[in-house]
């Protein structure tokens, strides 16, 4: 198997994209006061990316998806780690659509 040559141009204008955001937030935020309000919009950020990112996916999906939504809420209610509810929701669609767990 043999990879194009645009494939490791296209890596590297997407790696160059992600490090230029990343020291272009960490360049900016040197000069913003952080105040209580902005501290809690900043806290407040990841939950509302997974949020956008799950909610089309459940209003679009059928029963995998959400079964998956429903033991990604146990594991945070049991757990309390975001990381770990969001792998074994991955991990649950993945099996549910492969076929390798019961309906």
């Amino acid at each position: 198997m043999s990879v194009r040559p645009e494939f490791w141009l296209f890596l590297a204008a997407m790696t160059a994209a992600s490090i230029a955001c990343r020291f272009g937030g960490f360049w900016v935020m040197r000069y913003v006061a952080i105040t209580p309000r902005l501290e809690a919009a900043l806290k407040a950020t990841p939950l509302a990316v997974m949020a956008g990112i799950v909610a089309p996916a459940a209003a679009r999906g059928s029963w995998p998806e959400w079964i998956a939504l429903l033991a990604v809420l146990a594991v945070v209610r049991v757990a309390g780690s975001e990381t770990a509810a969001a792998l074994v929701g991955v991990a649950v669609v993945a099996l549910l659509r492969s076929g390798q767990l019961p309906p």
